[in-house]
């Protein structure tokens, strides 16, 4: 069988590829729906994009590379695409745009964009084996219990790195890239939560407020979750992206800075109230209670006992909390997977590789990492549309 255009994977970047590139193209997936990740995201609401989506937000060995694709296909270009198909959204926290119903939407609409072009999709296919003859791509495929063999002169590599393999994330896009010669650059879990092999924050668990954390020389203000396995929430999914085995977190609980003078002002109005219990009026009763054993903070003594310096002392140990997490959750819970094909060896206009014509790597699978909040959705949509419109065009020519 032979088409113009064989997509792997037909998640957000497949998805979004297959509508720009044109000609004959077919999208495979061993999914049984298309754009899982998307149906999942944002609880159901999907995240779609973020307002302030830019290069700043992106991580990489190579942090130029992602400006070209980004800049050519914005996040006004995806919000325009939704108000087209008439998907109501709104702005939740930091620029974060979500469905206003449901992520199944973003889906239908890029089916819907998908049929237009008159591309194919076939679900619940696997790949047996890629060559490259020098011209064209020969790409052996099973779809239901039969085995086909399609060739192509355009190959995409868009089927995701390796966070949440129980939804069926594989390192297909490096093996792939790696028998064609294409570089990989160090891969691990991102956005993804803390885990301490103590145990000591069981007690906590459920419990939320925000918080400045720290890694490395990098900050997020954003709120922070106790879980029974450590640590979690949107501070921590960011930072995790930042941080390395072995190396310490810092933790800011008076994020504002106002917690001194608050301390100070109450003294002089009430120097009678406990500290602990003024205490639980800027941060959760249960978090003021296990403190001591966490911090080894004794809070004892009623405000009036508590000398200036002995405030100050207690608002600098709340606002540099140093903790070594044990590890992460891994990919099992990861939101993303940090690098991935080298960018070295990919064109930043077509995403199509240097050295292989033909042969284009978008979204996750490429070594450009998002933050959380919609941008590396964003990142998928832009890389996408880059690589589908470069096919195009050559398409067009041939």
């Amino acid at each position: 069988m032979q088409f113009d255009t064989l997509i792997l994977g037909a998640g957000a970047a497949g998805m979004m590829c297959a509508t720009h590139a044109g000609g004959r193209t077919l999208v495979i997936d061993h999914a049984r729906a298309p754009g899982e990740k998307i149906r999942i995201s944002g609880g159901g609401r999907c995240n779609f994009t973020n307002l302030y989506a830019g290069p700043e937000n992106f991580l990489s060995q190579n942090p130029h590379f992602c400006k070209s694709a980004l800049s050519r296909y914005t996040q006004w270009d995806f919000i325009a695409l939704v108000e087209a198909h008439g998907i109501t959204w709104h702005e939740k926290t930091l620029g974060q745009l979500f469905c206003d119903e449901s992520a199944k939407q973003i889906v239908a609409m890029l089916r819907a964009e998908m049929d237009r072009a008159g591309v194919a999709l076939w679900l619940q296919t696997s790949v047996h084996d890629i060559t490259h003859d020098g011209g064209h791509y020969t790409a052996v495929l099973e779809r239901e219990g039969k085995r086909h063999t399609i060739r192509t002169r355009n190959l995409v590599l868009a089927s995701g790195g390796k966070s949440i393999p129980t939804m069926g994330a594989t390192g297909l896009a490096y093996e792939i890239a790696t028998q064609f010669g294409l570089r990989l650059t160090e891969t691990r879990a991102a956005l993804v939560p803390f885990t301490f092999s103590d145990g000591r924050f069981a007690a906590l668990s459920g419990l939320s407020l925000p918080v400045r954390a720290t890694a490395g020389d990098t900050t997020f203000d954003e709120a922070m979750l106790f879980t029974h396995r450590g640590l979690s929430g949107p501070a921590m999914l960011q930072i995790s992206s930042f941080w390395r085995e072995g190396a310490p977190i810092t933790l800011d609980l008076d994020p504002r800075g106002t917690l001194l003078d608050a301390l100070r002002t109450q003294r002089a109005r009430a120097g009678r109230h406990l500290l602990s219990t003024e205490l639980a009026r800027h941060l959760p009763s249960r978090l003021v209670t296990a403190l001591p054993d966490q911090i080894d903070l004794p809070l004892v003594g009623n405000l009036a006992d508590q000398s200036d310096a002995a405030l100050r002392t207690l608002t600098d140990t709340l606002r540099n909390w140093q903790l070594t997490p044990a590890g992460t959750e891994g990919y099992r819970t990861a939101e993303v997977t940090l690098g991935g094909i080298d960018t070295d060896t990919l064109q930043a206009r077509t995403l199509e590789a240097r050295d292989m014509p033909g042969l284009y790597a978008i979204g996750e699978a490429v070594d450009v990492t998002g933050w959380l909040g919609g941008y590396n959705f964003q990142w998928a949509w832009a890389s996408g549309a880059a690589a589908g419109r470069a096919i195009a065009e050559t398409t067009a020519r041939v």
